[in-house]
């Protein structure tokens, strides 16, 4: 029988990579601190990736108005993957939360992220952005049938159901994390989790959530060069690594 978690003295560590979204930084930060979690604390990392925006300056300020957020810096651009390692790196929490600066994913959903783990039924939680009666911007088609070609590609590889393999809202018990080495540098590190948390054995659920995409106007950087990359990380972290 699963036994409830308790919420006491407990930690959420949410880990924004950021490049060049000076215009969205301070938005999702606020967001995130008024999420309610209960009692669960809160430890924020920035990490900058070489931002040529602002960014950078405005985490750093954001850190020093409050004690639970930490900014990290990178010098230069070295990728979403390289930034998420380092952030990973720094936490603290029970668990741990990727939470894009772009404002694509709200963060008032961390409790529909969070309830499968403390109803003590799972160790890591996808938000699934097809799987939902949430609200979910039209955007682009062809994006909307690579991500379900992946993630199909990706199930038969794993072994596994998922419905949105490349979603950013992925949330582990810092456990199960701590015993993963990842590699990815970019994009490719969402395949790259999701084949390695797998080997794992360890209990993966999935819930509906929202998801406000952005255009390429408004600043979305994935490109199809992520997709065969993704396709690549795939077979190797499945089968040779």
């Amino acid at each position: 029988m699963n036994k409830p978690i308790s919420q006491d003295n407990k930690t959420l560590s949410i880990v924004v990579p950021i490049y060049n979204e000076a215009a969205t930084i301070e938005e999702i930060v606020r967001r995130i601190l008024a999420s309610d979690i209960g009692p669960i604390k809160k430890e924020i990392i920035l990490v900058d990736d070489g931002s040529t925006d602002g960014s950078q300056e405005i985490a750093t300020q954001m850190a020093a108005q409050h004690s639970n957020i930490t900014t990290v810096l990178h010098e230069k651009n070295l990728g979403k993957g390289a930034a998420l390692q380092n952030g990973f790196n720094h936490c603290t929490g029970d668990w741990v939360i990727i939470q894009d600066a772009d404002l694509e994913y709200d963060p008032s959903e961390y409790p529909t992220m969070l309830e499968p783990v403390l109803a003590g039924r799972a160790d890591v939680v996808y938000g699934s952005r097809f799987v939902t009666n949430r609200p979910r911007r039209v955007v682009y088609y062809w994006h909307s049938l690579g991500n379900k070609i992946l993630t199909t590609f990706s199930n038969i590889c794993c072994d596994i159901n998922l419905t949105d393999m490349e979603t950013c809202y992925k949330l582990f018990s810092r456990e199960i994390l701590s015993g993963i080495t990842l590699k990815e540098k970019r994009f490719g590190i969402e395949p790259e989790l999701t084949a390695k948390i797998a080997k794992t054995k360890c209990r993966i659920y999935e819930v509906g959530i929202s998801y406000y995409g952005r255009t390429y106007d408004e600043g979305k950087k994935i490109g199809w060069k992520d997709g065969v990359r993704a396709f690549y990380c795939i077979i190797k972290y499945n089968f040779f690594d």
